[in-house]
């Protein structure tokens, strides 16, 4: 067989104990020609070594492959195994220089099909040709292999560096973010305790001011000239902030939160409730409404039960609870809300009024139609609903409403099927723009004269803009409501109200005192407190714009809170 064999043989059956010198090893090589031809099993080979032989062989060292590159030189080429340093299968080369281990070359040259030619280069060579080599290992380095070796070791480096820097700023960055978040507790806390410093001042010098011989000697001239005795305990700003597109809101005591009803700007601005912490007004959340609520006409919260009624003019009624800040419940109405209440004597009724004039009475226990749906004296819109206490025994449930045509009486859960029209609160001429009551059954409605259209050409003119709009000469009505269907006019009082919007007021009822009347002046930009049994004007607040969107009124901290919606900013004012 010439040029380079395709496969030799492979000792099975091992009989010789070794040689003792080179010269001897041909003859004994040359009379067991017959035995080696069968000693020898055929297996491959190639000028690269392979890795055909079994990894699991005793003593077999792979070659190593890096990105497809073996490592060539620790290999006998024809047995596939390490040679060694000593011993049977030491190291040895040929003279054309090609290296083997010492018994397969011998072996090799021994047999006859190889003619004596070297197995890679097909030389000839006899085995005084064989050299023994004394290293304890020989292989070949690839100098392009071992650039590549260099180049993963300095991307691994740099890597690692990488991981450790990402590490380290990931550190401080969390840092960071722990170090704000302590920031803002301490800063909110912060607030919290001077908040509640003033409070303490404002409740020692109240306890002062209180005091029946100082009253006697409070004496204060009001903004209109006219002097009269203050009251005691009169209202004192103690905090102001911003609430952008404000519109509607209302006061939760036991929770001590503020729920604000805002619109964003914009064309179709997208409305949403904000809760604000009334000890910690800079502690807010926001709560998104479902798209279709469309503008927020009216709000009212449930005391205790962290519920909020909301009327819109999308033709909903909803139900947002602020202590999971979700929408819990949403009715779809006939007509778009102006109005809404809860029921004052129990938690399961809401109210609402509708821009048709309508009344819909809700159970929130039967989540899908209304309980009861009343027709008003009129299809003008149902500005203002009220729940006022009624008499528990007949099982009917008393509302008061405002509307164009004036204040109405209706009995939920009885035959009456029409509200009642207050008498004394039809005036020809004047239209109701808003309603107020207290647990004490003081009532006072606002009037304004009605605006009326001559001819078609009048029609046709656009209204000025409330910014544009003037105020007008009106009138604030006091009653007094002593059962079912029975009022009483008390007084009237001449007043500048706004020609164009509708106003809002309220009622406030302070233990041991008269109950005041406050409504807006948008002309004069204040809010003017009035004693409603001596029809006098008790104080005046400044507001810091004339347009003012809502009055409310609740007690909180054993004193009297109230807080006025102007343009963007809220104001809150404290009385013991």
């Amino acid at each position: 067989m010439s040029g380079w064999m395709d496969y030799i043989h492979v000792i099975e059956d091992e009989e010789d104990q070794g040689e003792e010198e080179f010269e001897n090893e041909e003859e004994e090589s040359e009379d067991n020609d017959d035995d080696d031809d069968d000693d020898y099993e055929l297996i491959p080979t190639s000028p690269r070594v392979s890795n055909l032989a079994d990894s699991s062989s005793k003593g077999k060292l792979e070659n190593v492959d890096v990105d497809g590159l073996e490592i060539e030189g620790l290999n006998c080429s024809i047995c596939l195994l390490p040679w060694t340093s000593s011993g049977e299968h030491q190291i040895c080369c040929l003279s054309c220089g090609h290296i083997y281990g010492l018994k397969c070359i011998k072996r090799w040259i021994g047999q006859r099909s190889s003619s004596g030619k070297c197995p890679q280069c097909n030389k000839r060579c006899t085995l005084k040709d064989i050299r023994v080599l004394y290293a304890a290992q020989l292989h070949v380095l690839d100098a392009q292999l071992q650039k590549q070796v260099r180049m993963l070791q300095a991307k691994c480096a740099s890597l690692e560096q990488k991981v450790q820097n990402f590490d380290s700023c990931k550190k401080e960055v969390e840092a960071q973010e722990r170090e704000a978040a302590l920031l803002l507790k301490v800063e909110k806390l912060t607030e919290k305790t001077k908040y509640m410093e003033r409070l303490l001042k404002d409740r020692q010098r109240d306890s002062f001011t209180s005091n029946p011989c100082h009253q006697r000697r409070v004496i204060n001239d009001i903004g209109n000239g006219s002097g009269s005795e203050v009251c005691s305990g009169v209202f004192m700003l103690q905090r102001e902030f911003h609430v952008d597109g404000g519109r509607y809101f209302d006061m939760d005591a036991s929770g001590q939160l503020m729920i604000v009803a805002r619109r964003l700007n914009g064309m179709g601005g997208t409305s949403l409730l904000t809760k604000i912490n009334l000890v910690a007004p800079n502690d807010r959340e926001d709560i998104h409404l479902p798209v279709n609520t469309k503008a927020v006409r009216a709000l009212c919260v449930r005391p205790c039960t962290r519920l909020v009624l909301l009327a819109s003019l999308g033709k909903k009624l909803s139900i947002v609870s602020t202590e999971t800040n979700n929408t819990v419940l949403t009715y779809d109405l006939p007509a778009p809300a102006w109005s809404c209440s809860w029921d004052i004597d129990s938690s399961n009724y809401a109210y609402t009024g509708l821009q048709n004039g309508m009344v819909l009475a809700f159970d929130i226990r039967q989540t899908k139609t209304p309980l009861e749906s009343r027709s008003g004296l009129s299809c003008n819109p149902v500005h203002t609903l009220i729940s006022v206490l009624s008499d528990s025994s007949s099982g009917r449930r008393t509302l008061l409403t405002a509307s164009q045509v004036g204040i109405c009486e209706w009995n939920i859960g009885s035959d009456e099927e029409r509200p009642f029209l207050i008498p004394e609160s039809k005036n020809e001429g004047q239209v109701c723009i808003s309603l107020a009551y207290s647990s004490s059954d003081d009532i006072v409605a606002s009037f304004r004269p009605k605006i009326e259209m001559l001819t078609p050409m009048a029609v046709s003119q656009s209204l000025p803009t409330p910014s544009m709009s003037g105020g007008v000469e009106g009138s604030h009505i006091f009653y007094k409501r002593s059962g079912a269907q029975t009022y009483q006019k008390t007084g009237s009082l001449s007043a500048e109200v706004n020609s164009i919007r509708l106003p809002k007021c309220s009622i406030i009822n302070k233990p041991n005192q008269s109950p005041m009347f406050v409504a807006a002046n948008e002309v004069t930009s204040n809010l003017v407190l009035h004693d409603i049994p001596k029809l006098a004007v008790v104080q005046r607040l400044k507001t810091p714009k004339n347009q003012i969107w809502d009055v409310k009124c609740t007690q909180i901290w054993n004193s009297c809170l109230l807080g006025c919606l102007s343009g963007d900013v809220v104001q809150l004012y404290t009385s013991p």
